[in-house]
């Protein structure tokens, strides 16, 4: 079976229809069942909230792995009715970037291309480029997965560069005092 709608068109006892009931439908789809909690126009905060708590029970490793997936509709999702700080916010986001690197290092993913970050999105509704695959680090990507802990690639590199060069300095200075004696 079909749902044949779209999420952010349902009312509140939909909602709970088709969780109780989603095995049976193919196109159910739990980003869009997320996304749609904080983009009904159609619900009062209270009854998202209680959308959102009851989905949980369901769906709450696949709403964990959102963080690294789509991490804007986790915060969306997780920060519904609350008053946030600026500070509160930036909370929030540390946390999310910790859990994402505890999740790829405890599922030993070793890539980064995940929702979001695998696609270009540069923020201009007009751009051609929007929603084309991107390789991992690509130019075109916009926003990456970037943790303190990760090693500067091209530091090493540079590094590698510099002492071979001196290395080469090394040898001519001794032929060159060799010469000279």
């Amino acid at each position: 079976m079909k749902i044949g709608k779209k999420f952010n068109e349902l009312s509140k006892s939909e909602y709970f229809h088709y969780i109780d009931n989603h095995k049976k439908y193919t196109d159910f789809n739990t980003l869009g069942l997320y996304r749609s909690i904080g983009e009904n126009g159609k619900l009062s905060l209270d009854d998202k909230i209680e959308i959102r708590d009851y989905t949980n029970q369901f769906f709450e490793k696949t709403f964990n792995f959102f963080q690294l997936k789509d991490p804007e509709t986790y915060f969306a999702v997780t920060t519904l009715g609350q008053e946030l700080t600026n500070a509160d916010e930036r909370a929030i986001w540390d946390t999310i970037r910790a859990n994402q690197q505890k999740i790829l290092s405890d599922k030993k993913i070793k890539h980064r291309n995940f929702g979001n970050y695998s696609k270009h999105n540069c923020g201009y509704d007009d751009c051609f480029m929007n929603g084309v695959m991107v390789k991992q680090d690509s130019l075109l990507g916009y926003g990456h997965l970037y943790f303190q802990s990760d090693k500067n690639k091209y530091a090493a590199q540079n590094k590698s560069e510099r002492v071979k060069k001196d290395r080469k300095q090394k040898h001519r200075i001794i032929l060159e005092d060799l010469e000279n004696e």
